[in-house]
């Protein structure tokens, strides 16, 4: 019998959780606190105590996170940053409004940024090397933190991603000057609306992006600096405050996803899979993303579609060097091999067992027709 799995449910975001959720959002709402009030400080201080930093921030999008936590480093004009070119045009992006140069480099067979392409990018204009921890998976920090102090360069994790994910123990996000999360909704932690954190244990950031996120104003209410309006806005800290306090179950959720992923799918000697977890221990996966490789992508996405599962590929399909528009000179011959390749299956808490054995056969299925 044929299902219907979307490749997220955005609706699961907030239906199972309705009776818990409204309270919630009543509470704020009847209390007139939407700006800066005590459910954003009650999030940050649960979010910096969650990951292991002294500092959170919130913010009004992942996006804004980068900018902010780049320029509060103090990345400015002239100024090289390292970054994979296997991301999300924010990433760039936010380089590129903070007044600096996005150098893009490979990524490696874990699709995060290969430290041995970091390490040949880096010029007398590198200020910053940018690892971007995707698909839920923290990047070999101790490699690039080896480059950075060889170089004198600072390290800001763009964790939109991996929030929870861990690497030799310590949480993505808390391993450079600053690191920054996003709360969209389809996010591992995601919100009803856009949402992001910056999170540092450096005092001199910290002031910094405090003053950058409201206007340049200090704890007394004087301009002192130019800033910007991005601020975590109350409504979605409260919201982002409760999902907190159940996270750790919604990973460990995410986590036997995987689990059964992998063991419906390894036999498949055409798939290259995600690390299963606990494979490696080194890595705490949060699997944010459960993206594969196939040589007949193309066809097993339609076949899957036709099977009523839905799939993506990431970001249009073009890594950040090959949108034409934005100019990039630089090849990159493993990053684009791998994006005639990739696929994203479904991951979220939503998916039954059902959903993933009906998944996998549906997979299965299609490399019986294949061969």
């Amino acid at each position: 019998m044929q299902k219907t799995i979307p490749f997220f449910n955005y609706q699961a975001l907030f239906t199972p959780q309705e009776e818990e959720l409204m309270p919630v959002l009543l509470n704020v709402m009847r209390r007139g606190a939407f700006i800066l009030q005590k459910d954003l400080l009650e999030f940050e201080a649960n979010l910096a105590k969650f990951v292991g930093a002294k500092y959170a921030f919130g913010v009004a999008n992942g996006t804004d996170a980068l900018i902010i936590a780049l320029r509060a480093a103090g990345i400015k004009p002239g100024d090289e940053v390292i970054l994979p070119s296997h991301t999300y045009i924010a990433t760039a992006a936010a380089v590129h409004f903070a007044g600096a140069t996005p150098v893009l480099v490979e990524c490696g067979t874990d699709h995060l940024i290969d430290p041995e392409s970091v390490k040949a990018a880096v010029t007398a204009k590198t200020r910053a090397i940018m690892p971007v921890q995707l698909n839920g998976r923290t990047s070999e920090m101790d490699a690039l933190q080896t480059i950075a102090d060889e170089h004198n360069l600072l390290i800001i994790e763009d964790a939109a991603q991996a929030l929870g994910s861990k690497y030799k123990g310590q949480c993505a996000g808390t391993f450079g000057i600053a690191g920054t999360y996003s709360f969209y909704p389809a996010k591992v932690l995601g919100c009803f609306g856009d949402g992001g954190a910056v999170v540092t244990n450096d005092d001199a950031t910290a002031e910094q992006v405090s003053l950058l996120r409201d206007h340049g104003r200090n704890e007394d209410g004087d301009i002192v600096a130019w800033g910007l309006n991005s601020r975590l806005d109350n409504l979605q800290a409260a919201v982002l405050n409760f999902k907190l306090q159940t996270f750790p179950q919604a990973v460990e959720r995410r986590r036997e996803i995987a689990r059964r992923y992998h063991a419906g799918l390894s036999e498949i000697s055409d798939l290259v899979l995600p690390p299963s977890p606990d494979s490696d221990p080194n890595h705490y996966d949060v699997y944010q993303n459960y993206e594969i490789e196939s040589s007949h992508r193309d066809a097993l996405k339609d076949h899957l579609k036709k099977d009523g599962i839905g799939t993506i590929i990431q970001w249009a399909g073009k890594a950040v060097h090959q949108f034409e528009a934005l100019k990039f000179n630089v090849s990159l011959p493993f990053t684009e091999k791998m994006f005639e390749r990739c696929l994203m299956l479904p991951m979220n808490t939503s998916l039954s067992a059902e959903d993933i054995d009906y998944i996998c056969d549906s997979i299965h299925h299609f490399y019986r027709l294949a061969v």
